[in-house]
């Protein structure tokens, strides 16, 4: 009997993945959970591991290609015929054996298999542990291969109008390249004047989160400054203890821990607004995503139950996170239940900024570059280490007054830092 796996949802609202690398090939013995196939999928890289055991009949996909949510993956011999009889009982060429094709059938969002006998009948992509049934004629839909499929959906090509040229018709990647340039006519731009880079799983879903923001949620900023000369001095104080513990004590720990305390005071902050339901969600736990600037673009892990860590535990996590995204081993887990956003683009330079809210959170909060600056305290100009805050939020749920509160409270936390390490 043979089993179609198909990319399955694996949560956070992905619909595709890119193939990094295969683990198996075809006729190999698997079990259940064994790993299939490694997926770059929105800001992470996973393995599929299999459902059954079985033999690996076939795989669908190459390295680098997109494959979405609800597409085959592999397809499983779970009993009957094993090993490489599988695949060569399935291409013998004697008329009696009907030799199997992948084919994506339009509107299914999956592939399923042809029978090649006649050319005249498709069988639907099995369920799990039911023989797939005869069921229809084939239709004047065209019959293509996934990238081909992709790469007239980029061109905005309709695939039913591309002649095909490959078996039983189907259209291949070459057929549509073929029509870009004898039909479409379209200029061909030299090579030496731009690079092409395909775009990442990340740098398309930061793309499509920065959108479903801006269209969701009523963006309103705020920005304020706030003098951290004390603060500084207990981070100096505690620093070299700190890295003699192979941690590092940045400015963000302090930042974090003042965040989460502040959330406590100003629940509007810490919650989202449900509005097919009708409902406001207030959360009471504080968990905070730290945006980490990596080679592939931003992630964001969470640091949670901040309100409950010390500025070392907090320190730590932090460390942690921005070594596993520098080297791509971050996990969805790892990026879950976030509460309240934290970006801090002062390390790298600009002092303001009019950061995108991380939605459906309530407010996210950019850090600046520090600087020197004459200040006025207790009525004497000095010189002290300032620190720029821009705390953009969802107008539709914190009013100007409440938001104004609630980064007077960071600030007054950053200012006095002893206020912080007691609670």
């Amino acid at each position: 009997m043979r089993y179609i796996f198909k990319f399955p949802d694996i949560g956070e609202g992905l619909d595709e993945g890119t193939i990094v690398e295969w683990h198996v090939e075809k006729g190999q013995s698997i079990k259940m959970g064994d790993s299939l196939v490694t997926m770059e999928t929105d800001k992470v890289v996973t393995a599929i591991p299999s459902p059954k055991d079985g033999v690996i009949a076939a795989k669908f996909g190459k390295v680098g290609e997109i494959i979405h949510v609800g597409s085959a993956l592999v397809e499983i011999e779970i009993e009957g015929v094993e090993g490489e009889n599988a695949v060569e009982e399935a291409n013998k060429p004697d008329a009696e054996v009907k030799k199997i094709e992948v084919v994506e059938e339009e509107g299914a969002g999956v592939v399923g298999t042809l029978e090649v006998a006649g050319n005249s009948i498709v069988l639907s992509a099995s369920n799990e542990g039911v023989q797939p049934d005869i069921s229809k004629h084939v239709s004047r839909k065209a019959l293509a291969t996934p990238v081909a499929r992709a790469m007239a959906k980029e061109r905005s090509i309709d695939i039913d109008v591309v002649k095909g040229t490959g078996p039983t018709g189907r259209v291949t990647k070459e057929d549509v390249i073929s029509f870009v340039s004898t039909t479409l006519q379209k200029p061909v731009i030299e090579e030496s004047t731009v690079e092409i880079v395909p775009l990442t799983q990340i740098r398309k879903t930061i793309a499509k989160n920065m959108i479903r923001s801006k269209h969701n949620a009523a963006h309103m900023t705020v920005f304020e400054e706030v003098e951290i000369s004390e603060l500084d001095r207990i981070r100096k104080k505690f620093r070299d203890t700190l890295a003699a513990e192979g941690i590092k004590l940045t400015y963000l720990g302090f930042v974090v821990k003042a965040v989460a305390l502040a959330l406590k005071n100003h629940k509007t902050l810490n919650s989202e607004m449900d509005i097919e339901n009708g409902n406001m969600i207030y959360k009471k736990y504080y968990n905070i995503g730290i945006a980490i600037d990596t080679e592939k673009g931003l992630v964001v892990p969470v640091i949670r139950n901040a309100d409950k860590l010390s500025i070392r535990e907090i320190s730590l996590q932090i460390q942690m996170f921005s070594d596993k995204a520098r080297e791509g081993k971050l996990l969805l887990d790892d990026m879950k239940d976030g509460t309240f956003t934290i970006t801090s683009y002062g390390s790298i330079g600009g002092l303001f900024a009019v950061p995108v809210i991380n939605y459906p959170q309530a407010g996210i909060l950019g850090i600046g570059r520090i600087t020197k600056k004459p200040i006025v305290k207790d009525d004497q100009l000095i010189i002290g280490l300032v620190l720029p805050l821009s705390l953009s939020v969802d107008h539709r749920i914190a009013d100007g007054g409440e938001t104004a509160r609630f980064i007077n409270t960071i600030m007054e936390y950053l200012s006095d830092p002893a206020s912080i390490l007691i609670n």
